[in-house]
């Protein structure tokens, strides 16, 4: 193999081995050995278990975004909803390793990586939130706050799906989007939490 050929190689067992077992439970042991060298050589091209996740992560990362980015063409703001969770789901179907490797442990604690990731994730749909604030009369900066709602919302969802294995991308992707929008489509200006205030003791 040449370089370029044997560092995509590690990359793909890499990313086999994390989604499978987590980054905690993966040694470079079996990566080399699952790849057919030895330690050195994934020393070599990555510096050593750390250096190798963050290029699996950011191979994935870079994926989903360009994915949701591509698909945001449409003029309406519900089709850029749907294109955006479709997007994201199409991710989860395609390429469930890499999603796996996104939503398991990460150095640096639990969820951090997919923290991150929804954080980049809501910012490329959070603009269309702002755009419609803005013509229904409703403060553009509660835009993140909805953002973020709607992607952990098709991101847990897209959990249970790559697991449960049905509906369809489409018949999710439109259920998902009718609670968004319809929501939307009834949202209040202002409201105000019902639940009852506890007394001081």
């Amino acid at each position: 193999m040449t370089g370029k050929q044997r560092r995509q190689q590690l990359l793909d067992v890499a990313r086999s081995l994390f989604a499978e077992k987590g980054f905690e439970a993966t040694a470079v042991e079996e990566i080399a050995q699952r790849a057919g060298v030895t330690k050195p050589v994934v020393y070599e091209h990555f510096g050593g278990k750390e250096g190798l996740y963050a290029v699996v992560v950011d191979r994935e990362v870079s994926n989903l975004l360009d994915r949701i980015s591509q698909g945001l063409e449409s003029r309406h703001p519900l089709g850029k909803l749907e294109q955006a969770a479709d997007a994201f789901l199409g991710y989860i179907e395609e390429e469930p390793e890499g999603f796996r490797v996104l939503v398991r442990d990460a150095p640096g604690g639990p969820g951090g990586t997919l923290r991150s990731i929804i954080a980049d994730v809501a910012a490329q749909v959070e603009y269309i939130f702002e755009d419609e604030f803005r013509d229904r009369g409703y403060d553009p900066k509660l835009a993140p706050l909805y953002s973020h709602a709607l992607v952990g919302m098709v991101e847990l969802v897209g959990r249970w799906w790559l697991e449960a294995g049905k509906p369809s991308r489409q018949v999710v992707a439109a259920h998902l989007v009718n609670l968004a929008w319809r929501g939307l489509g009834r949202l209040q200006p202002n409201p105000k939490h019902k639940g009852r205030a506890r007394k001081p003791s």
